[in-house]
């Protein structure tokens, strides 16, 4: 389980626990795992196998649990898409930091705050095409860009890229020579090298 689903989980857990209290929202994560094989964090996304639970746990009275968690969620979602994340990760810091210093990957990474197909990319950073794939190629395997999305294009569905960071706070410590790396996150995506050393 990555730290990020992990976080997630705990969330979730702690937002279930507030309306019913510990003990039932053990049992309802216990028998969500047994019926179905999946967490708490994953039945709010597949919400009729939550449901179901709940309704062998409380019948009718089931009815209006659906609405009040699943604002709560949307709310906490949004609200965590716009807060910083810290990353203390040195090999993170410095792959980040040399992609920042590399005027190509920069503008790749500016023009991509939006998903874009790579051509697109390549065409408004004005890059040559074989620089610019391979610098994309660069930022993707390093979780700096990742694929979200498809646009159809000749009967074809084409990947669109977009950036994983909407804004960023590097700090280096001169006596330490280490570095801290504050971000603002632009999408998410499970197993990606770079999600996975942050801090909330």
């Amino acid at each position: 389980m990555s730290e990020t689903t992990s976080v997630m989980d705990g969330t979730v857990k702690e937002r279930i626990s507030g309306i019913f209290g510990k003990s039932i929202t053990n049992k309802v994560e216990d028998r969500l795992f047994e019926k179905f094989g999946i967490s708490l964090s994953q039945g709010i996304e597949e919400y009729e196998k939550l449901d179901f639970v709940f309704r062998e746990f409380f019948g009718k009275g089931a009815d209006g649990i659906k609405e009040k968690i699943l604002k709560q969620h949307v709310k906490e979602k949004t609200n965590s898409n716009q807060s910083w994340v810290t990353i203390n990760d040195q090999n993170v810091c410095s792959i980040i930091l040399k992609a920042f210093g590399d005027p190509e990957k920069k503008s790749i990474l500016e023009s991509a705050f939006e998903p874009k197909i790579v051509s697109q990319i390549i065409s408004e950073c004005h890059l040559p095409q074989t620089s610019g794939y391979r610098k994309i190629n660069e930022l993707m395997d390093q979780g700096l860009l990742v694929k979200k999305g498809t646009i159809d294009h000749r009967s074809k569905k084409i990947n669109c890229y977009c950036t994983v960071f909407s804004d960023l706070d590097i700090k280096m410590d001169v006596k330490s020579r280490g570095m801290t790396v504050k971000a603002k996150l632009n999408v998410t995506e499970k197993n990606n090298p770079i999600l996975n050393v942050i801090s909330y």
